[in-house]
């Protein structure tokens, strides 16, 4: 019996079919439904007591909340926070930022806060319960929360929230 290579022609045919098959499986079961999970569904609700306050997630309820998970040995969390400080400066009522710190030193924390003139809501919550919650491991990670309470959007890593993209977004809210 006598084997014969296909052409080269062949080959590229073969090779360019098992490339559009493969790729049209990859598409087709990372998205598999009109939104990805999570979105568009209530926002599981929390309470975070640190030294200075307590802040529950239902209490917004009514209001846009910008629920951000962060902490100060993040380095993108660092380079977010001062786009996070501006958009509550700039939407104050429209908007409220609700800035979650996964921080177990209570020291670096506050010392944070002051040396970056942190001027939005922000909670400590060492235990990290609040974003176990969310399925958020990795910092920082964010979440846009309508007036009835249901996640409209997820960011994961640092956004700049002075993109007016994103404003005329939660203005529409």
């Amino acid at each position: 019996m006598r084997y014969s290579f296909p052409s080269k022609a062949t080959s590229h045919k073969l090779s360019g079919l098992l490339l559009v098959t493969c790729c049209l499986l990859l598409f087709s079961t990372c998205y598999s439904g009109s939104h990805p999970p999570g979105i568009n569904v209530p926002a599981p609700d929390f309470t975070v007591t640190d030294s200075q306050r307590t802040v529950s997630l239902h209490e917004f309820k009514g209001k846009v909340v910008v629920l951000n998970f962060w902490a100060t040995w993040c380095p993108p969390c660092v380079e977010e926070m001062p786009s996070l400080v501006a958009l509550q400066s700039r939407m104050k009522d429209r908007v409220t930022v609700v800035a979650v710190s996964m921080d177990a030193d209570a020291q670096a924390y506050h010392k944070f806060l002051k040396d970056h003139n942190v001027a939005l809501l922000t909670v400590r919550d060492a235990e990290q319960k609040s974003n176990t919650l969310y399925g958020t491991y990795k910092f920082p990670e964010s979440y846009i929360i309508d007036r009835q309470g249901n996640i409209r959007r997820k960011f994961i890593g640092a956004v700049n929230w002075n993109d007016p993209e994103i404003e005329q977004y939660l203005y529409g809210l």
